[in-house]
């Protein structure tokens, strides 16, 4: 069965950069990004792991863990650092999976099933995933365009506010932007849930402050 969201993601214990490491102990109580590379030395995936370490500041203000997946063995991960490291002026600051027999790539199946035998391109997901360990999001990009971890942020934001409000993020959100009332909230309920109030729009189009601002 495909990974669907909701789904329990699958645990795994693998070497990595930093130690081996036993997946759902190392998300802990955390959110967690996990997102996979063809294979090391791959420059758009230089430039990506480049930004995450730049952004790990702001991951950490959100309580997310970040995790990269390469089926490179660690070796080669250490020598890939080197050169991220170099080129891109940062510190790499989170793990790199060694992903060498595919285990986390088949369990979390990132290789799509019409990708020929021995090719890894098809290997560029991101998961997003709950302290819970649900999966929360996910993605696969082609293997020539850059991930957006402004937008994986973006997303973050809205999944740690809903889950707490009733609300949900209309096109565009953005941290302090007006939210939508969820239409399981009647109007009555809305007026103590919403104190800052809300605006009718439509009968099921309501809108409100962000209730956390």
């Amino acid at each position: 069965m495909p990974l669907r969201l909701g789904d329990t993601v699958p645990n795994f214990t693998q070497a990595s950069s930093t130690g081996e490491i036993s997946f759902h102990d190392w998300v802990g109580d955390s959110w967690a990004v996990l997102f996979s590379h063809p294979k090391d030395y791959t420059p758009v995936c230089t430039t990506e792991l480049g930004e995450v370490a730049r952004l790990k500041p702001e991951f950490d203000k959100r309580n997310v863990k970040a995790i990269a997946l390469s089926v490179d063995d660690v070796d080669s991960h250490m020598g890939w650092i080197k050169d991220i490291e170099e080129t891109q002026r940062v510190s790499l600051n989170y793990p790199i999976l060694a992903d060498g027999d595919k285990k986390v790539s088949e369990l979390y199946e990132m290789i799509h099933p019409n990708s020929s035998t021995g090719n890894t391109l098809t290997v560029r997901s991101v998961f997003i995933i709950d302290p819970q360990k649900k999966l929360r999001l996910t993605l696969t990009y082609p293997a020539s365009t850059g991930r957006n971890f402004d937008e994986l942020l973006r997303v973050i934001d809205s999944l740690q506010l809903t889950d707490h409000y009733s609300v949900a993020t209309p096109a565009n959100w953005k941290d302090g932007d007006d939210c939508v009332i969820v239409p399981s909230v009647s109007d009555e309920e809305a007026k103590t849930k919403f104190p800052k109030g809300f605006n009718p729009v439509k009968p099921y189009l309501r809108m409100t402050p962000q209730p956390n601002k």
